[in-house]
């Protein structure tokens, strides 16, 4: 299982509640591939998303993105942790 940090761009004025209808949306299809989405923040300004997930690459993740209709822009393998 490998560990994924994702973004998202183009969602500026996202609101809190968007973001978590988006992150739940995540959750509720994430074992179709075999994923786990832990986390996601956002910055509205900026309309930067980022997402946290654990699963076996980062295709199975983009994947679960695609079907809830907000597709990653880039997915990045996180190697090392603290």
């Amino acid at each position: 299982m490998g560990m994924y940090m994702d973004v998202h761009r183009g969602m500026t004025g996202i609101t809190a509640d968007q973001l978590k209808e988006a992150h739940e949306a995540d959750l509720a299809i994430e074992k179709d591939e075999g994923v786990h989405f832990q986390k996601a923040w956002a910055d509205p300004e900026s309309g930067t998303v980022y997402c946290l997930s654990s699963g076996p690459s980062a295709e199975a993740v983009q994947r679960i993105h695609e079907r809830t209709g907000h597709a990653a822009d880039e997915i990045h393998p996180v190697t090392l942790m603290v």
